[in-house]
């Protein structure tokens, strides 16, 4: 799976919410991620990730480019996130 970012969105993702995007993108290793649709967006599909990585539950929002996940944002799992997940 190729992933790519935009790189000063990534630093402001950073800053905000503690994540970089190299690290958001193990979200996709863990075996019981979850992944839906974001019916918000209506420029382009656009899609929600939630999984482990390092132990903590991470909230991902991304984009396919072709067979390449573009990561748009990327942060700790809010409570209703984390049951979610730990539901399955």
């Amino acid at each position: 799976m190729d992933f790519e970012w935009d790189t000063a969105k990534e630093q402001t993702n950073r800053r905000k919410h503690g994540v970089d995007f190299q690290t958001a993108a193990k979200v996709f290793v863990d075996p019981n991620v979850l992944e839906f649709d974001d019916p918000r967006s209506a420029e382009e599909p656009r899609f929600n990730a939630v999984g482990i990585v390092d132990g903590r539950v991470l909230f991902v929002s991304y984009t396919m480019r072709g067979d390449t996940v573009r990561i748009i944002s990327a942060r700790g799992a809010e409570p209703h996130e984390k049951r979610k997940y730990h539901e399955i």
